[in-house]
């Protein structure tokens, strides 16, 4: 469909009388309000370049006049295929500022996962690293008329330039944006073996900072460290969202290495810090970690596995300072719903705590109904923060909400005191090194291929990932094929980490009476 692309001079259109009638929600308001208040104060430090609040609102409203020229509106989607660096940052208030809609995309992802999203969320522009240019441009072969924009010192064919995104003078009002109106869009793994975009509203994100900063005492003085990918509602929200909230600083560094964290924490004094367990692993078990001086840490947010005592002593003589938060959360909900208290780190061993401010969880039975302490049942949250729906997909977003509170598809309970938790994933869901793997994904892939008669996709514990995906397939009477013919086949069609580490072949899947396959037996193998 044929679209008017703006002048450079155009201003934004808003709906004075419904702007009238709510307040301005807009993230890149908090960007402003800092940079009045403490212009000269570092919103994010990366290697040598260290970007005050001031700044950072310059080169984001620059930006966001630039994508306008370009013909990207209130709205829009703008997707977000990047390293972690200031641009990233810069990207997600630069749409803000136009009233559109940010889409971060996992980098880890193939680049026919990355082109599903793009077409499902009817990108109107894609921001992408130099980095990464080559998995874009296979991504996005068949993507006619996106606005394509990279992150480069030099030019990129059939790339605009990102630094040449601010050429012209600024001359556009910033969007005046709603609670509902949806601040960004984050694919996540679905049941459906295609991930669904789920819609964080502004509103969302503003209850979850709220919550967060109570729950964690964030303040302005906070030092945080984003050495995970900021695609990940981990490193994005559980920290750097509400550090910048608060007027704080966060060092960033473009992927993980453990290394380089700890020589950080120690330079920089970081006190604030989201890791995966996996991450957590790596950094314990550099050489001679205990005699690191990490004592100005004071919260570790990790979660997604149950810890043993020896592992949170670990933990303790490396962290002396530190709260080590174990929580739970989903993108759905801007992450962080619970969070395990300090002082019950090891009475309530296993738990992933007591929920936030403006959160209730509940655990349902299979009817609808609450269950009592100790019974096992769904997870079920209502709250602020809870996202709005999944995009264009009104028939997955009302059965998410059934009942009037958003079903986690986790299975979990409560003890007497109300602490949570997790007993098993009701969406089979693996978790390696902190990335989500929906088993129906890598299902989805090997049933299209002619050889495969059935397949089902486990987790298999794994010491260095937490789980790693295994699948079991039989195959049809004439196929010929050997697991690494399967394993090579997924190449290319997934992204790494959803790859099988292992394919078994065997004669017929366990099946339960109604024909539901047991994947509890799968596992237990």
């Amino acid at each position: 469909m044929d679209r008017e692309v703006p002048g450079s001079d155009d201003r934004l259109m808003i709906d004075a009388p419904r702007s009238l009638m709510s307040p301005d929600m807009s993230w890149f308001g908090v960007l402003e309000h800092h940079a009045r208040l403490t212009p000269d104060k570092a919103i994010a430090v990366f290697g040598d370049d260290v970007v005050t609040y001031r700044r950072m609102a310059d080169l984001s409203a620059a930006a966001a006049a630039g994508l306008h020229r370009r013909g990207v509106g209130n709205g829009d989607v703008v997707g977000l295929l990047s390293y972690n660096n200031i641009e990233f940052l810069a990207t997600i208030f630069a749409a803000n500022y136009l009233g559109a809609i940010v889409m971060p995309l996992n980098w880890r992802l193939a680049a026919a996962e990355i082109r599903f999203i793009l077409e499902h969320s009817q990108a109107r522009a894609l921001v992408c690293d130099g980095a990464l240019v080559d998995l874009a441009n296979e991504a996005t072969k068949q993507c006619d008329g996106l606005v394509r924009v990279c992150i480069s010192a030099t030019n990129v064919a059939g790339w605009e330039q990102f630094s040449g995104l601010g050429d012209a003078p600024v001359l556009l009002t910033r969007a005046h944006v709603h609670g509902d109106d949806v601040h960004r869009l984050m694919y996540t793994s679905g049941t459906t073996g295609r991930p669904k975009g789920v819609m964080i509203t502004y509103a969302n994100l503003a209850w979850k900072n709220y919550a967060h900063i109570a729950e964690c005492g964030f303040t302005g003085a906070d030092v945080g460290l984003a050495c995970g990918p900021l695609y990940h509602v981990g490193a994005l929200d559980l920290t750097t969202t509400s550090l910048i909230a608060v007027g704080a600083t966060t060092i960033i560094h473009s992927t993980f290495d453990a290394e380089r964290v700890v020589d950080t924490i120690e330079r920089s004094r970081i006190t604030a810090i989201w890791m995966a367990p996996a991450m957590v692993r790596a950094v314990l078990d550099l050489p001679r970690i205990e005699e690191r001086d990490l004592t100005s840490v004071r919260l570790i947010i990790g979660g997604g596995e149950k810890m043993p005592i020896p592992f949170i002593e670990r933990i303790q003589r490396a962290f002396p300072s530190a709260w080590f938060a174990d929580a739970y959360g989903l993108t759905e909900t801007v992450s962080g719903d619970t969070f395990l208290d300090r002082a019950s780190t090891r009475s309530k061993l296993g738990s992933v705590g007591t929920p936030c401010q403006y959160l209730e969880v509940d655990i349902w039975d299979e009817g609808g109904a609450s269950v009592a302490p100790h019974e096992h049942g769904e997870i079920v949250l209502r709250g602020p923060k809870v996202f709005k729906g999944y995009w264009r997909d009104p028939g997955a977003t009302a059965t998410a909400f059934e009942g009037g509170w958003f079903h986690t598809g986790d299975i979990g309970m409560k003890d007497d005191d109300g602490y949570l938790y997790i007993v098993d994933r009701l969406k089979d869901m693996i978790v390696s090194g902190g990335e989500n793997i929906a088993s129906s994904e890598i299902e989805r892939v090997l049933y299209e291929h002619e050889s495969v008669l059935e397949a089902a996709v486990v987790g298999r514990p794994d010491a260095r990932w937490g789980e790693v995906p295994v699948a079991y397939v039989v195959l049809n009477a004439a196929a010929t094929l050997t697991p690494e013919d399967l394993i090579e086949y997924c190449r290319g069609q997934l992204a790494r980490f959803k790859i099988p580490k292992a394919v078994e072949f065997i004669d017929a899947l366990p099946r339960n009476p109604s024909g539901k396959v047991l994947k509890r037996e799968l596992r237990d193998r």
